[in-house]
């Protein structure tokens, strides 16, 4: 059985989500509501230890919660790239983006777009688009 069959029954810790629990919530998300989740939790799970797993949600097309495994790769690219690189490694982010370029559908190919186009000009940076999900609802390039 796979994770996208089984029913998921909440998280452990959810300031704290494992891949696994993550993944299940994804294909399941009307089982634990974003409305109950602690706040600010995308920017919680929009780190390293998930950004795996947050990056291969947002490649599935059948993925229910795809726009906001997106939407947590928009806050990674931003964070990383607003640090110099401090809070995520630039090699892990270039490999992201090289994949999604490679085998990502037009949602992810915009956003490997816009993540190269802030890496290039981090003026081009706005909080509303890279952390409140203003380029995800958009599905807009930057120019």
């Amino acid at each position: 059985m796979s994770v996208q069959e089984s029913t998921f029954h909440g998280f452990a810790n959810p300031v704290d989500p494992s891949p696994t629990e993550l993944r299940a919530w994804a294909y399941h998300p009307d089982s634990v509501p974003l409305t109950s989740m602690p706040p600010d939790w995308d920017l919680l799970v929009s780190g390293d230890r998930l950004v795996t797993t947050l990056f291969d949600l947002a490649m599935d097309p059948t993925c229910p919660a795809r726009r906001f495994a997106l939407h947590c790769l928009y806050i990674y690219a931003a964070d990383g790239i607003r640090t110099n690189f401090r809070a995520h490694p630039k090699r892990r982010f270039r490999k992201l983006v090289e994949q999604a370029e490679k085998n990502g559908d037009e949602l992810m190919r915009v956003w490997a777009h816009n993540s190269r186009m802030l890496l290039a000009r981090p003026e081009l940076f706005v909080y509303r688009d890279w952390c409140e999900g203003g380029l995800v609802r958009e599905n807009r390039r930057l120019a």
